[in-house]
């Protein structure tokens, strides 16, 4: 293993880490590769400027010393890099936006901020263009987190069952209003698949209005709860 000399002396460059990633995202990264991504992404983000910032996969390709931390092989490097990237967005940490355009296809990554947020959002209704060409014609497709890797980040171990049961669910609910009934779960602490079915249930029978639905009640906490005791 490679030693640290440590630290220099006098001033050096410093990188701002949301307190937020330490009390809720840390705990939950169990992946090296998605650790060493996240904290890249807060470093290369860092030192853009712009209204919207983001790092494309060219990027990270192009830096040898982030490659040569995720596998001793140039190609292992590069599927290790896509597979953290992948775990990353699928934990909502990073928002993922493919381009095809004349020059080329690009993969875009923003930080899952309100700037990010914002810029996706901009991409997406031709208000602002990366290559900051207003008149480049582009085709864009926002990348979902895969419904797996969504489930298996933060849910549990994926089984065969509840893969037919996420497929239904693919098929019967939009993909955003899973995610928002996994985060929910998340953030009740109750980590169950059924948990997660009974708000989406919930949402289809009663309607779902985006204002009330942004967090979870105490009272709606208990009655998904004790669906889960029938």
């Amino acid at each position: 293993m490679k030693g640290f000399s440590g630290f220099p002396s006098g001033k050096v460059r410093h990188t701002l880490v949301p307190n937020l990633f330490f009390a809720d995202l840390l705990p939950a990264i169990d992946h090296l590769g998605e650790l060493k991504i996240t904290l890249y992404c807060f470093w290369r983000l860092g030192l853009k400027e712009g209204t919207f910032r983001y790092v494309r996969r060219a990027e990270f390709l192009a830096d040898e010393a982030l490659l040569k931390g995720l596998a001793a092989s140039r190609r292992d490097a590069e599927a290790a890099l896509d597979d953290a990237l992948e775990r990353a967005t699928a934990r909502g940490t990073l928002l993922h936006v493919s381009i095809d355009s004349a020059s080329g296809s690009e993969d875009l990554y923003f930080m899952n901020t309100a700037k990010g947020r914002a810029g996706v959002d901009a991409l997406t209704r031709g208000e602002w263009r990366p290559t900051g060409d207003a008149e480049a014609p582009i085709d864009l497709t926002v990348e979902r987190p895969n419904i797996f890797n969504l489930y298996e980040q933060n849910i549990g171990p994926l089984t065969p069952m509840i893969a037919d049961e996420l497929r239904d669910a693919e098929e019967n609910y939009p993909i955003g209003w899973i995610e928002e009934a996994i985060r929910i779960a998340v953030n009740n602490n109750a980590r169950k698949w059924r948990y997660v079915l009974a708000i989406l249930e919930r949402w289809r029978t009663e309607g779902k209005d985006d204002r009330d639905d942004r967090s979870d009640t105490e009272k709606d906490r208990r009655r998904y709860l004790d669906y889960l005791d029938e």
